[in-house]
């Protein structure tokens, strides 16, 4: 998010420092793992729609800008019970915006997706324009416009402190101290440590990616066979796929993860931890290996609705508190980007981003 804005803020002749405690992109936060899911048929809220919509059209504008291939369209499923969270909430949003998708029985799905295997009691949404977007790329193409545009990017500096007033605000480091006219902090897990009046209201879950290679049917798993799908399988589990993007079908689960700390978060994967996705990943994707070949261990920043924190300090206009994206973020890093760069240019964004205000944090 922070790459984001930054681009879209130098492209509009803004000058803009980049303050990061490490070197982007790295393996240590939330934007990490190779590919992030990206659809439009959202079942957490039907608000978030205009918002995607926008954001489809940057990341392709941002391809063109950079020449690089970001973007994979595989079509997407959302999986689930008829009265339960995730099907009825993808149809009510497709439904509500016009997208184009269709509902699909479990043997539907099966026949049209060899490698799928669907429990007949579930349902699916499918929307023909869901996919995958490279995220590492994504990170390193933000840059990338950020520097052409003339953005000081200085990386491996942890923030110290930061304050704020009418005329301004400063940022200090160990390398010293910076002055700036508005201060967008945007540190994913960091965030509480930086703003501490928001360490109550934030929640830091330790989440686990795993790849797997299939064994059978490896063609009916690359990117224009399998779609990018997600599952609700039991009451409040989710779990989610995407195909094979070089290293394999990527597959994890949605939440359910412990509550940790940016610093303090164990990166190592268990046996258990790798058992317990293997066997959930065969049972709706039989022809994948009995268990993954790699595993990786990134982070929710995750407030209490589960919806996002894009608003001013409640005690500094100058100072923009941008995401935490409870773990469903990612695909709007380039809206959200621009939605930041309208509120520190013009004070106002043409979205209604009132899901995502900061009165409604527990803020001590």
């Amino acid at each position: 998010m922070g790459a984001a804005t930054a681009s879209q803020l130098t492209g509009r002749g803004q000058s803009v420092l980049v303050l990061d405690r490490f070197r982007p992109p790295h393996r240590l936060g939330s934007s990490h793992g190779e590919t992030r899911v990206i659809r439009e048929a959202y079942f957490e809220h039907p608000s978030y729609i205009p918002l995607l919509r926008r954001a489809y059209e940057l990341w392709h504008a941002l391809e063109k800008q950079t020449g690089q291939r970001l973007l994979t369209i595989t079509g997407g499923l959302t999986i689930g019970p008829e009265k339960g969270v995730v099907f009825p909430g993808a149809r009510a949003s497709a439904e509500q915006h016009g997208l184009p998708h269709e509902i699909l029985r479990a043997s539907e799905v099966s026949e049209r997706f060899p490698a799928l295997q669907v429990p007949e009691e579930l349902l699916a949404v499918y929307e023909p324009r869901a996919g995958m977007l490279i995220v590492e790329g994504c990170i390193a193409a933000f840059q990338q416009v950020a520097r052409a545009n003339g953005t000081t990017q200085q990386f491996d500096e942890p923030v110290l402190a930061w304050s704020a007033d009418i005329s301004g605000a400063s940022v200090t480091t160990h390398r010293g101290s910076y002055s700036c006219d508005n201060l967008v902090i945007s540190a994913g897990a960091w965030l509480p440590l930086l703003v501490p009046g928001l360490a109550k209201a934030l929640r830091i879950e330790r989440q686990v990616l795993h790849w797997f290679q299939p064994t059978t049917q490896r063609e009916a798993c690359e990117p224009d066979a399998l779609p990018v799908h997600v599952v609700e399988y039991g009451p409040d589990q989710y779990y989610y796929a995407l195909p094979n993007a070089g290293d394999g079908v990527k597959a994890a689960l949605h939440h359910q993860g412990i509550t940790t700390s940016a610093d303090d978060v164990d990166r190592e994967v268990n046996d258990t931890e790798r058992q317990a996705i293997a066997a959930l990943a065969r049972r709706f994707l039989p022809p994948l290996a009995a268990a993954p070949h790699r595993s990786e261990v990134c982070l929710y920043t995750n407030t209490a609705d589960g919806h996002f924190l894009i608003d001013r300090h409640p005690a500094h206009d100058n100072v923009f508190i941008v995401s935490p994206c409870s773990g469903h973020g990612f695909k709007f890093a380039s809206v959200i980007g621009e939605v930041v760069a309208d509120l520190v240019t013009t004070g106002v964004s043409r979205f209604d981003l009132s899901l995502f205000g900061a009165a409604r944090m527990n803020w001590t």
